[in-house]
């Protein structure tokens, strides 16, 4: 009897210490597990502001606000998987700040400018943009749980990626801040909105596009690099406007010749694995 009453207490008393611990957790967060989400509503509030001086017509401070957003979007997984703070809440939040940041803020900044009067197509097209991103974003998070992709499938992305697709629908504007000699070509009705579904269908295609995430470099190319760096830097902080520009033609550029090697390395991977599922081909 005695036994039995021991063994009561002592479940009554290991009960208690969980619900104890489980309180504990839910009023005491480590700060850790805060840090990549305040990154993100950083990210969020500048695709916010964005959309704000878009709607003024300050079209400088719109631009340096969804780059400010591309800044804060490159970092916030990357202090959560350093601080090893990554969770389900984080990436849902993550996923509506890339909507609003690169679906919604680009769209608006770009009607604003460009397409705001033209009769019921710009809007449309903005519309287009913003709903293609929405799609590109959720097959993005369905992809995260998809465990049948094969390996060469990790150095390319399904897609023009978020950040990527709001810098190239912006380029116009981007450019005409270095070239106002060319701002009625830049600003035309054609050319933003080509643009603006020519980038939409990039987004929701299947083409694969560079992912630098596990591209090793060789020890040989590291000064090289580092020096590479170094200068792309000087010329953000001297040129800003050319070299976005200029950077944004040249990811567009490589497209094709990413599409190349992804073949390249498809063949190799599948004489290696001729029985692999060919899902993602």
């Amino acid at each position: 009897m005695q036994n039995l009453n021991d063994k009561l207490n002592n479940k009554i008393l290991l009960s208690k210490q969980k619900i104890s611990e489980t309180k504990q957790r839910l009023t005491e967060i480590p700060f850790r597990k805060l840090a990549p989400n305040m990154v993100t509503m950083m990210a969020l509030c500048s695709g916010v502001t964005s959309i704000r001086y878009s709607v003024a017509g300050s079209w400088t401070n719109a631009v340096l606000c969804i780059m400010l957003a591309c800044l804060f979007d490159g970092l916030d997984g990357r202090v959560a998987r350093f601080l090893k703070a990554s969770s389900k809440f984080g990436a849902e939040l993550d996923s509506l700040s890339d909507f609003v940041s690169f679906g919604v803020a680009p769209a608006i900044l770009v009607y604003q400018w460009a397409l705001f009067d033209l009769p019921k197509f710009g809007w449309l097209l903005c519309l287009i943009f913003s709903m293609g991103m929405a799609m590109r974003l959720a097959r993005f998070n369905t992809m995260l749980e998809d465990e049948d992709v094969p390996e060469y499938w990790s150095h390319y992305f399904v897609g023009v990626p978020a950040p990527a697709a709001a810098g190239l629908a912006i380029t116009p504007v981007i450019l005409s801040f270095e070239f106002p000699e060319i701002e009625a070509f830049l600003r035309s009705h054609v050319t933003c909105g080509v643009l603006m579904f020519l980038v939409t269908l990039l987004m929701v295609s299947r083409i694969p596009t560079l992912s630098l995430k596990k591209t090793k470099v060789k020890r040989y190319m590291l000064m090289p690099l580092m020096l590479f760096v170094v200068l792309f830097i000087n010329f953000l902080l001297t040129q800003p406007w050319l070299t976005l520009g200029f950077v944004s033609c040249v990811y567009m550029l490589t497209i094709p010749l990413t599409c190349v090697r992804f073949l390249k390395d498809k063949a190799t991977f599948e004489k290696k694995e001729p029985r692999v599922l060919k899902k993602t081909a």
